[in-house]
């Protein structure tokens, strides 16, 4: 894989010194933190700036159920994953592929493991103790922070402008890196506000829209007020063509869980064309038609059809109770099915979605600048000198460590660009 500012008269912070250019990074997630490391590897003086009073905040809410680092399969699988950004992200995950990601990461002292799902974690399986590392690794190569510090678009002589508790203050640098995420999760610090800055600069930014989020669902009272909180485990989700394995949990208001985190992108774009969606939910992905069938023709006279879903197929409360608020929505009366008809309600259980989870409640979020408005080092083609890197730009990808590998790669690639632009500017090489 391939500091300090002085601050000036009239709140004109200088970063350069002759032939010592200085790169500014704009957000201490992980893609400002792996583009300072490669700038600063190289040579250059960096500092980062954030919004907020401590950084990484948006990284460390990553890692509360796991720190998912990046993913073990093959590497055309991988790339495969980002859709219509792939061709453009190829060439950056190539150059930081998700084995130099393991490297980097155990080069921190935290050595990985891959689970059974080919998922990668960190062992300590959290992401404050890798923080720590990789913040101190910064220090130790001159890179300096600055938090409380919010961009807030650039004054008529091309400096950056900053906010800060004592007023704003002017940032001259010989580069400019922008990496302040998306818009989920707003009050970790990624509000998305720059989307509307750099529209007034003519940028093409596409609308921010909540990815990797759960789906709104209009359950009856007696099914909402029965199964919230409960997990449906080991099912599958399809939407068209697209299906989707993993787990789910009945929440208030619909459904959360990896399962439909994976099919947010076409159910967001289902919803926008036709402003509902239908999932068919299968229950016993496993079992095929004639199995549950033959199951069900077994059951006893006497017995209830709960007990025999139950002792049959092993269904849950909460998944006899989704056959039943099919039932309540047209799909028939299920005790009056024949085997048959039940076998196929049983792993195509319609469930019909009116929205997704607000933009702010995501994990992560589509949209942002255009990927033509870059080119191949990220740099924005209408201000020279400032590159975009992480979630700012406009690609999606599902769970499982595609995004974190994504903001890694990109962060890097920025980095590489920052620093190639000011060795240019600059009379005297890094």
């Amino acid at each position: 894989m391939d500091t300090g500012s002085q601050k000036g008269t009239h709140g004109l912070e200088h970063m350069d010194k002759p032939g010592k250019p200085g790169l500014a990074i704009i957000g201490a997630g992980p893609a400002g933190l792996m583009a300072a490391e490669v700038a600063a590897l190289g040579g250059a003086r960096v500092t980062i700036y954030d919004r907020m009073p401590s950084v990484g905040r948006k990284f460390l809410l990553a890692g509360r159920g796991g720190l998912n680092l990046t993913h073990s399969e093959p590497l055309e699988t991988f790339l495969a994953r980002y859709g219509a950004a792939a061709a453009h992200l190829r060439p950056m995950i190539e150059r930081l592929t998700p084995a130099d990601v393991r490297a980097w990461c155990e080069g921190l002292g935290q050595p990985v493991f891959t689970g059974t799902s080919g998922r990668v974690f960190p062992v300590a399986f959290k992401t404050s103790p890798l923080l720590r590392a990789w913040l101190r690794r910064l220090v130790s190569l001159g890179v300096t922070f600055k938090t409380r510090h919010r961009w807030t678009g650039w004054n008529a002589a091309g400096h950056l402008l900053m906010e800060t508790p004592d007023g704003v203050v002017q940032v001259e640098s010989g580069a400019a890196i922008l990496a302040l995420g998306g818009a989920s999760w707003p009050q970790l610090g990624s509000d998305g506000g720059w989307a509307a800055l750099l529209r007034g600069e003519g940028l093409d930014v596409a609308l921010l829209r909540p990815s990797n989020c759960g789906a709104a669902v209009a359950w009856s009272a007696h099914f909402r007020e029965k199964f919230e909180g409960q997990p449906l485990k080991a099912v599958a989700l399809s939407l068209g063509d697209r299906t989707s394995r993993g787990e789910l949990v009945v929440t208030r208001t619909g459904l959360e869980g990896g399962a439909i985190y994976a099919l947010s992108g076409p159910l967001r774009d289902a919803l926008a064309d036709r402003g509902e969606a239908v999932l068919a939910l299968a229950l016993k992905p496993d079992l095929s038609h004639e199995t549950i069938e033959t199951r069900l023709r077994s059951r006893q006279p006497k017995q209830s059809l709960s007990t025999a879903l139950r002792k049959l197929l092993n269904l849950s409360p909460v998944a006899i109770g989704l056959l039943r608020e099919a039932e309540a929505h047209g799909a028939g009366a299920i005790a009056s099915m024949t085997p048959g008809e039940l076998a196929t309600l049983i792993n195509a259980v319609p469930v019909r979605v009116t929205g997704t989870m607000p933009l702010a409640k995501a994990i992560s979020s589509a949209g942002g600048v255009a990927l033509t408005e870059v080119d191949e080092s990220l740099m924005l083609r209408r201000h020279p000198g400032t590159f975009v890197a992480g979630e700012m730009l406009d690609w999606d990808a599902p769970t499982g460590g595609y995004l974190l590998q994504a903001c890694f790669a990109t962060g890097a690639t920025a980095g590489r660009g920052a620093l190639a632009w000011l060795n240019r500017a600059s009379p005297e090489k890094n």
